[in-house]
This record gives structure tokens, C-alpha cells and sequence, in this order.
């Protein structure tokens, strides 16, 4: 039986609901615009992990939350017919804006990292770099991924990883018109 999908923006918004903040509230502890939250919490745009963790911690709430995962045994183990898939949506209709996301740790309590198995699909659209508190590392699976860290730019292939802070503006896309897959494991100070 396939797993239902996590609605991000839906849990951002009731979360930040629930604390009592506003929009305006989020956007100066983010610095992301107002309008970029709104669109982010209706659906009609979605940012990359890094935009998600920002706003966690704005939210002071784990990123696990936001993907609906409340951890609450010592260890995890997922099977591969029990991850939850997460998409990245361009608009309310399904139209997919180039990421979907499958944790593989869901319900570990008190975790310090958050892996993610990642699929990067073709963009026509680059996004825009983001930087975060924490480090990231990428272990890339299938495909080719597009790696932007501040001014610098590579491609890597399967079998090639890289790992940097989150603090450097960053920016990981699909490189190339075939679907790429990566395990990104992000901790997030």
C-alpha cells in the first residue's frame, strides 16, 4: 500500500497557527517575503530542504515536524514500502516543481541529523540558492546533480558525494533531462 503524501505547507501553516505567529512574523525570522510564505502554505510554490529548515527553526519545531514525523522511539528502522513520500508542488493541480523527498527516519527521537532519499527530477527553472544553519552531505545514486555552493558550480555523478555548511548560499538541482536520486543527510544546528 503506498503512503499518502505529506502536505509541507499545510503543516507549516498550521504550525505556525498554532504558536500564534503571523506571516510577518515567520518573514522576519526567515527573512523570506511574506508573499513567498503565503505561496509556499497554499501549495503554489515549494522551496528545497534548506528553505524548510529555516523556517523549522523559526517555527522552533524539528524539520521532522513539518514532514508530520513525530519521533518517538531511541531507533528507526523504514522499510522500503514504508517511506513517505514528500512533494515539492508548483501548484495546487499536482504540477511537480522538480523535487519529492522520502525520509528515512522518521520516528528516531532526538535526532540530530535528517537523511532524506531525494528524487531531482528536469527543471526548466533553476532555483534559488539558500543557506541555513548546520552542514549537508550528498551521496548521489542515479543521475546527474547539479551542485551550486556560493560562486561555485560542478556536476556530480553516481557514486560521487560532497559535503559542506549550510551556511554557504547552496543550491542542488537535476542536471540533465533524466530523473537523479540522491541521499542527502542534513544536520541542522
Amino acid at each position: 500500500m503506498a503512503a499518502e503524501e505529506v502536505k509541507v505547507g499545510e503543516k507549516i501553516k498550521a504550525t505556525r497557527e498554532l504558536k500564534g505567529l503571523t506571516l510577518r512574523d515567520v518573514s522576519d525570522r526567515t527573512g523570506f517575503s511574506e508573499a513567498f510564505l503565503s505561496q509556499l502554505e497554499n501549495h503554489l510554490i515549494s522551496p528545497p530542504l534548506g528553505a524548510i529548515i529555516k523556517i523549522a527553526h523559526s517555527l522552533e519545531v524539528e524539520i521532522g515536524t513539518l514532514f508530520n514525523q513525530v519521533g518517538t522511539a531511541p531507533f528507526t528502522i523504514v522499510r522500503t514500502h514504508e517511506r513517505k513520500p514528500t512533494s515539492r508542488v508548483a501548484s495546487k493541480e499536482g504540477v511537480r516543481y522538480g523535487y519529492s523527498y522520502e525520509s528515512l527516519a522518521p520516528d528516531k527521537i532526538n535526532r540530530s541529523m535528517e537523511p532524506f532519499l531525494v528524487t531531482l527530477e528536469p527543471a526548466s527553472k533553476k532555483g534559488v540558492p539558500y543557506n541555513h544553519e548546520g552542514e549537508e552531505f550528498i551521496f548521489v545514486l542515479e543521475g546527474k546533480v547539479e551542485v551550486q555552493l556560493g560562486e561555485f558550480t560542478d556536476i556530480l555523478e553516481p557514486g560521487d558525494s560532497i559535503y559542506y555548511d549550510s551556511t554557504t548560499p547552496h543550491r542542488v538541482a537535476c542536471a540533465g533531462d533524466a530523473l537523479a536520486r540522491i541521499l542527502a543527510v542534513i544536520y541542522a544546528s
